[in-house]
This record gives structure tokens, C-alpha cells and sequence, in this order.
């Protein structure tokens, strides 16, 4: 198979070996005869997956006994009414960081069982910067923040720390960098950037929080009834799991988040010095907010565009179109990408600015 460059924005890019055991797993699932997809979910191979991932996040991420983990479904996307659902106190109102177009979402969602508060926007310029200066009050039952936006390339640097309980989809930059998880009452990740296939959703949470929502929550959407069961309540994404499992004992095999972070900084200010430095290019997002994850950039001359794209495509470079709501390019560079991988891309940049510059 030729090489491919993929930095595609999601579903992410894995590692081979996550690939390769992945597949056979399909076939045959620990020389059982059977598919890892067809053996109960409750079997002692697969609660061995189950709890080996759950273990995996607690190591890499130094979790306090103070906090559990459960893979469950649903997607960020639920994830945003399960908060709301778990995290509704007294006051039914939940503060909202909004800095793209999930966190616009996830703050619609708590208006559905209580008051949705802004606490702080960057949609006045197309969420290309984080707001600082948040007004937090304290009638808020919690904040609600995005830790990293993969459509606009902008990411989180300091998290809020103060009285007030903190929640956060951490979906395109979980196991990227070093967190102190003890900061969060709940950290939710869809699965599909730097864990594994999509599929299942990742659950960090203080238990503190378990039955202590001021409104009713449905069986599914409270995650007592998960904790309890220990991610077991209803039959999981077995194969996500698995797959997102062999993903973290890459991680960790590879050194852990100490290295991980290393290497996206150096993939991330490769890219980023390229295209300061380039006169044909220019960066969407603000300097000082912006992703390790998703770089965002424009060509200045957009006559450029497509035989920049012809450039991409015989360098065998794929998934850098941008979103619609910026245009452009996007390159999501997470975990699994080679620092290779942004050597060929820069490459083509400099070759573009050598003819055409």
C-alpha cells in the first residue's frame, strides 16, 4: 500500500500495530475460534478489555481515586446533555464557554432542563481566540468549557480553577498533553481523534457528583447507572473499546503523555513556523490560543487553492480541505500522526511558494 499522509480531521489517524491487531481481532479474538464482535459482552475476555481500558486512562492520566472512568456511547454529542442531566444543582444553571461550534451546541443542550449562561464568547470573530476575562457568577452549578476546537484550531491553555465544579469535552485533544484531572468533576471524549474508532465515548468523572442532579434524569443518561455497572448496563461498543484499549497501550508503551506531548509540540510548531514564515500562507487563529491539534491557515491568494490541492494530492496528502465555516486548509495532526507525515507537508508548501511565490 502507498503512503498516505492522513490529516483528516476525524476519525482519526491510528497506529498500525492498533490496525493490525485490531483486524485480527475480527476474525479470531484471543484464539477463541470466535469474533471478538460476536462473544458476550459480559465473558471474562471481554470484561479483561473492559477494565485493562478503564485501567489504561487512570495510569496515563495519574486519576485520582477521587475520579472513575466508564466507556459508554453516544458520542460527545451526547455527552453534552449528559452533563447538563449529571451536573444540574440547586441553582439549575450551568455556565458555558462558548469558543466553537460544539461548545454552541452543548450549551443549548442544558437550556432543555435548566438555564444555559454564557460566560464567555469568541463567536464576534468567528471563534478564532479564547476569551480570558469570563464572567463567572456565582449562581452557577458548573462551567462548561471545550478544550480544544478542531474546526477553528483553537485549544484551551489554562483551565479555570476555582469553586465552581468544572466540566469539559476534552474530544480532539484528550492524550495529547498533561491535564491535572483533579481540577474536573467530569471530562467527557468522544473516542474518535486520539483513542480509538468511533464508537464509544470516554467518562472521567469525581464521584462526588453521582446522585446529586437538582432534576430528573433519565436511566440511560445518569452515570450512577453506569457507574454502578461498571460500564456494563446495557451491552457496550465492544469493538471500540478494544480498539481504543490497544490505542492506550500504544501511548503508553511509547512513553506516555510525557513524550506524546513532546512530539505534537514539534509537529505542531513545525507546521505553525512554515506558515509564519511563508508569504503565501497565513494562520486563522489567534497566536496565543492556538491548537496543537487542528492548524487552520489560508492561502492569501486563493487562486492558489486548487493547484495547491494537486500539490497535496501527488504528495499522497489527504484530509487537509478546511471546514466550511472557515474555508482553507485544516491539518489535524493527533497522536498517531508521524512528524513525517508534517515534514511532507511542509515540503509541498515551500515548493508552492518556490514556483508561485
Amino acid at each position: 500500500m502507498k503512503k498516505i499522509h492522513n490529516f483528516s480531521a476525524g476519525p482519526c489517524i491510528l497506529p498500525q500495530e492498533v490496525f493490525q491487531k485490531s483486524s485480527e481481532s475480527i476474525i479470531d479474538f484471543k484464539n477463541s475460534g470466535l469474533s471478538l464482535i460476536e462473544i458476550s459482552h459480559r465473558s471474562k475476555d471481554f470484561v479483561d478489555v473492559m477494565e485493562k481500558a478503564r485501567s489504561l486512562v487512570k495510569d496515563i492520566l495519574n486519576i485520582p481515586s477521587t475520579h472513575d472512568v466508564l466507556f459508554l456511547q453516544g458520542g460527545a454529542s451526547l455527552g453534552f446533555l449528559m452533563a447538563a442531566y449529571n451536573l444540574m444543582a440547586e441553582n439549575k444553571t450551568g455556565g458555558y464557554l462558548v469558543t466553537g461550534a460544539w461548545a454552541k451546541k452543548a450549551a443549548k443542550e442544558a437550556s432543555f432542563m435548566g438555564n444555559s449562561v454564557i460566560v464567555g464568547s469568541s463567536e464576534d470573530k468567528n471563534f478564532n481566540y479564547i476569551p480570558k476575562n469570563l464572567n463567572i457568577e456565582n449562581n452557577l452549578d458548573y462551567l462548561h468549557v471545550t478544550s480544544n476546537n478542531t474546526i477553528f484550531g483553537t485549544q484551551i491553555k489554562e483551565f479555570y480553577n476555582g469553586n465552581i465544579p468544572l466540566a469539559c469535552d476534552m474530544s480532539s485533544d484528550i492524550f495529547s498533553r498533561k491535564i491535572d484531572v483533579s481540577n474536573f468533576d467530569l471530562i467527557y471524549a468522544g473516542a474518535q481523534k486520539n483513542m480509538g474508532p468511533a464508537g464509544t465515548t470516554l467518562y472521567i468523572f469525581n464521584k462526588k457528583i453521582l446522585g446529586n442532579s437538582s432534576v430528573p434524569i433519565p436511566t440511560m443518561l445518569d452515570l450512577k447507572t453506569h457507574f454502578d455497572k461498571d460500564s456494563m448496563f446495557n451491552t457496550p461498543p465492544v469493538f471500540a473499546v478494544y480498539a481504543s484499549m490497544l490505542t492506550l497501550e500504544w501511548l503508553k508503551n511509547n512513553g506516555g503523555l510525557n513524550v506524546i506531548e513532546k512530539q505534537n509540540s514539534k509537529k505542531a510548531n513545525l507546521l505553525y513556523n512554515e506558515i509564519d514564515r511563508s508569504s503565501l500562507f497565513k494562520g486563522t487563529a489567534n497566536l496565543e490560543d492556538r491548537s496543537t491539534m487542528n492548524v487552520t491557515f489560508t492561502l492569501e491568494n486563493k487562486d492558489l487553492n486548487e493547484h495547491f490541492n494537486n500539490m497535496l494530492a501527488n504528495a499522497n496528502i489527504n484530509g487537509l480541505k478546511g471546514h466550511r465555516s472557515v474555508g482553507g486548509f485544516r491539518a489535524s495532526m493527533y497522536n498517531a500522526l508521524p512528524l513525517e507525515s508534517v515534514e511532507v507537508l511542509v515540503d509541498v508548501m515551500k515548493n508552492l511558494e518556490t514556483k508561485k511565490g
